[in-house]
């Protein structure tokens, strides 16, 4: 005869098929009950998902009953705002952070003169812009010249921070609101406005330089097999030949208005008198450094070689340690102190010197070249930091 079974008792006189069928008590409600003991009081614990669309570093838009603004205290004063502006061929995009107001200009003229009314009217505290090929720089001109606050980033920050805070869609509103938050966060550095003979010194300098590289390639395609084979009296063979002759002419014409440049500035003139005084160095490695690198000789030396890509960054992580590399800089100031620097190892008793002690040492041809470029830099920001002329013993 089966026997029916009993049921199981538990503490609170419910049965196993009954405490089964209980609903699970959450962790939140376990602590709200302790709190309640306690006397503490009634909070829940914040149990946010940070990658759900509650979460504050949320790519999505926020409910329309959350504020998405900082609560900023005034002091009864009036809030200085913060204003990121994207940057693009045809058009601005424009955030204020505090406010959280956006529009849209062309970038034109009637554009930036719309921009500029309509940000001239807030209390600013930092506008951001970033450096996107020159496309930027109209807007900030005329920013600048109305006295508003103007700091142009690398483009490089920027997207780091939008990682870093979560933005994963990328969008022209999108970034203009990343940098209004960066003017507001990071607070960079207000970029000043470059007087109109520097400008002109950078675009003669940087104009020679293209010109250069296409000398270089026309050279050789005319040393090159396509043109060596054809006839003297071959058109495209004399099509080289006369536009080699005429790019020599025009560098020879840039090297002109580059020098005279130069003399007809105090500063620049005496600048180029002290950095041609050093061995390797020529004019227009003077002229590249003047125009490309104006900072020289106001920072210390770390900050130049960093400025000018010139600075070992460590790549270690736990047990593995990695071979230091330069990264990130003005390339065209490396391409100068390069070219300076070879001739250096050469005519340079300071430059030879350390350059053999590294070799000795078992390092790299191009480790110890990069490593007398950065030195040769380190000595020309000395030199103009103290209004000194090169000597033998010159050292930073």
């Amino acid at each position: 005869m089966k026997v029916a079974p009993r049921p199981v008792e538990v503490e609170n006189g419910a049965s196993l098929k009954q405490k089964q069928t209980m609903p699970r008590q959450l962790d939140g409600d376990r602590f709200l009950e302790a709190g309640a003991k306690l006397g503490a009081p009634r909070c829940r614990p914040n149990l946010q998902n940070p990658n759900s669309w509650q979460s504050p570093s949320s790519n999505r838009p926020a409910r329309k009953d959350a504020s998405a603004r900082p609560n900023t205290p005034t002091n009864g004063r009036s809030q200085r705002m913060h204003v990121g502006i994207d940057v693009s061929k045809g058009h601005l995009d424009v955030h204020v952070h505090e406010t959280g107001l956006a529009f849209r200009v062309t970038n034109d003229n009637a554009g930036i003169e719309e921009l500029v009314s309509r940000l001239s009217g807030l209390e600013l505290e930092r506008i951001v812009l970033e450096a996107t090929g020159q496309y930027e720089d109209a807007a900030f001109a005329a920013l600048s010249l109305h006295g508003l606050p103007v700091a142009v980033v690398n483009p490089r920050t920027t997207r780091h921070f939008a990682k870093a805070t979560n933005r994963l869609a990328k969008t022209d509103q999108v970034d203009a609101a990343c940098l209004a938050e960066v003017a507001a966060v990071l607070k960079p550095r207000i970029t000043p406005l470059p007087d109109e003979d520097a400008v002109e010194l950078d675009y003669l300098v940087t104009r020679r330089r293209q010109l250069v590289e296409q000398l270089v390639g026309e050279k050789s395609r005319r040393a090159g097999p396509a043109i060596v084979r054809l006839r003297p009296d071959s058109r495209a063979k004399k099509s080289v030949e006369e536009h080699i002759a005429w790019l020599e002419k025009e560098i020879a014409s840039f090297d002109g208005q580059i020098k005279q440049r130069i003399e007809n500035s105090p500063a620049w003139k005496q600048k180029d008198e002290l950095l041609q005084s050093v061995p390797g160095v020529g004019p227009m490695t003077s002229a590249s450094l003047l125009a490309h690198l104006p900072e020289l000789g106001q920072l210390d030396r770390k900050q130049i070689a960093a400025l000018a890509g010139l600075a070992p960054y460590n790549a270690d992580s736990g047990f593995r340690s990695m071979p230091r590399h330069i990264r990130g800089g003005r390339a065209c100031v490396r391409s100068a102190l390069y070219m300076a620097t070879v001739a250096a190892v050469t005519h340079n008793q300071a430059i030879r010197a350390f350059h053999q002690r590294l070799r000795a040492a078992g390092k790299a041809g191009q480790v110890a070249l990069t490593a007398c470029m950065r030195k040769l830099l380190t000595i020309l920001n000395a030199m103009i930091r103290d209004n000194r002329s090169w000597t033998a013993t010159t050292n930073p």
